[in-house]
C-alpha cells in the first residue's frame, strides 16, 4: 500500500480516543475497547492513502466551513483536515454527541 500523505493526530484527538477507550473498558469490556480502538486506528491510518474519501460534516457545511472532512467508524466520527501532504486529525467523537457542543467547548476553553 502506497502512503501518499502523512497522518498526524493532534492532542485533542488523542485525548478523545483515550476517553472513548476508557469509557468502553469501564462500562463494557477491555476486549471491546481494544476492538474499537483498533477500528478507529485503522480508519485514521487509512487516511494516508485516500484522504479525499471523507465528506464535510453537515454541521460545518451549514455554517459555510468546508475545510474539514469526516470519516465514520460507526458510531464514531473522525474529523480531519487535509493540508498539502499532511492529514491533521482534530477530533474523534461519538456520533451521538453534538459536534457543535464539542467545537464550542474547545473554542471557549482557556
Amino acid at each position: 500500500m502506497v502512503k501518499n500523505f502523512e497522518v498526524f493526530v493532534i492532542e485533542d484527538a488523542e485525548r478523545d480516543l483515550l476517553d472513548i477507550y476508557t469509557y468502553i473498558a469501564r462500562h463494557d469490556s477491555v476486549e471491546h475497547a481494544d476492538d474499537i480502538f483498533d477500528g478507529i486506528q485503522d480508519t485514521v491510518l487509512g487516511l494516508s492513502t485516500l484522504p479525499a474519501r471523507g465528506h464535510v460534516p453537515p454541521e460545518l457545511e451549514r455554517i459555510g466551513i468546508f475545510e474539514y472532512l469526516e470519516l465514520h467508524f460507526k458510531p464514531y466520527r473522525v474529523i480531519y483536515q487535509v493540508r498539502k501532504k499532511k492529514i491533521l486529525v482534530h477530533c474523534i467523537l461519538d456520533g451521538r454527541r453534538s459536534l457543535q457542543a464539542l467545537l464550542q467547548e474547545r473554542l471557549i476553553r482557556p
